[in-house]
């Protein structure tokens, strides 16, 4: 027999049990960058190579997107891909990241080259978009749910950053603060979806294991680069 399915709140709670454990700002590396621990060639280091994952992320929501069976989840989902994308020229979040670079003083053809991302780095990133790729849209959307701690996170940066890494220009740092309203709405509008999806004890399993995924790509990330940098 299969197990009960866990009620819709012990669901949840288990849902956002595994960033609390699992998500990067326990990473030594976050903890170091928060507490202005690291060198110029770190941050860089870090910026470089967390662009590859940013300039991915329109990529694995246009994969999530089209496995969503519906025009209104499809109007609500594709608005990520409009934050990140931008709708025109000069805007979005790649855009903004491509500022922070700039601001750390990485042109931008050295950013969108990829030339020196980390093998560990391409690794971690294609396994996410692979599961966006070859997974159900319940554990594609339910990896996403790292947003759900994304906002803390970055108004954490927001301040470290001000207080410990002044050679960077604050126009660099718009993405982090866009990312603050956009992480929170996007968290809570994909955690009402994964719990209203998964009702069955398999499916809620699935859910919790694509966002423990998802935190072990982040972190996976770090560890490379933590290891290149240091």
């Amino acid at each position: 027999m299969s197990a009960a399915a866990w009620t819709r709140d012990e669901f949840e709670a288990r849902m956002r049990a595994v960033p609390e454990r699992r998500y990067h700002h326990l990473h030594s590396f976050n903890l170091r960058m928060h507490a202005g621990e690291l060198s110029k060639d770190e941050l860089r280091g870090w910026i470089l190579n967390r662009f590859h994952y940013q300039r991915h992320i329109p990529i694995k929501d246009a994969l999530t997107l089209a496995k969503l069976e519906t025009p209104e989840l499809r109007r609500s989902w594709i608005r990520r891909i409009h934050d990140h994308d931008g709708t025109r020229p000069g805007e979005g979040g790649i855009e903004r990241w491509l500022r922070l670079g700039e601001a750390a003083g990485l042109p931008r053809e050295q950013l969108l080259s990829g030339q020196d991302v980390l093998p560990a780095v391409r690794l971690a990133v294609e396994g996410y978009v692979n599961l966006c790729r070859l997974g159900t849209p319940l554990e594609a959307v339910a990896a996403s749910l790292t947003e759900l701690f994304a906002p803390d996170l970055m108004r954490r940066r927001i301040d470290a950053f001000e207080r410990h890494y002044p050679w960077i220009d604050q126009d660099g740092l718009t993405y982090f603060r866009m990312r603050v309203p956009q992480g929170a709405r996007d968290g809570e509008e994909a955690l009402e979806l994964v719990l209203s999806w998964a009702t069955g004890r398999a499916d809620q399993e699935r859910a919790v294991a694509a966002l423990a995924y998802k935190c072990d790509v982040l972190w996976s990330l770090l560890d490379a680069v933590e290891r290149a940098y240091r």
